[in-house]
């Protein structure tokens, strides 16, 4: 799907993402994200190669993601992207995903992350299959 203008805006505006993915036993695991775009595709960063989200991916691939935006959309609800997508992992590009997202999250001068040598990691690739929310995106 190609995203709206609207939605990469506030995809790469420095909002924290909430990421959904799916337990074992089907219920929600949620964490706290930095996102960025890689052309339509919703790119995040992940050092640890434990976090229960990748191991929810590596077996299901189906995930959600809700970002808040900040302007008051008519009847008065403040705009919020929904994200309904499909997941990948790749090896490798964590610290230097992590690096470019810093510079939108904590500001153009932070090293991130703050450790020599970090490892690998993987980023995590989100195809966008739909969107929803309150917001120009989903008139």
């Amino acid at each position: 799907m190609n995203l709206p203008d609207s939605a990469r805006e506030l995809l790469e505006s420095g909002a924290l993402a909430h990421l959904v993915t799916l337990n074992r036993d089907g219920s929600p695991q949620l964490s706290c994200v930095w996102v960025g775009l890689d052309g339509d595709e919703i790119v995040s960063a992940h050092l640890s190669p434990d976090q229960r989200k990748l191991k929810n991916v590596a077996r299901d691939p189906r995930v959600g993601l809700s970002i808040e935006g900040i302007e008051i959309q008519p009847p008065g609800l403040k705009q919020y992207l929904v994200v309904h997508g499909r997941a990948r992992l790749v090896e490798g590009g964590g610290p230097e995903l992590l690096q470019r997202l810093a510079h939108v999250y904590l500001g153009p001068d932070v090293k991130f992350p703050p450790m020599d040598d970090p490892p690998p990691g993987h980023v995590m690739r989100v195809t966008v299959d739909r969107i929803g929310g309150i917001g120009p995106w989903a008139a």
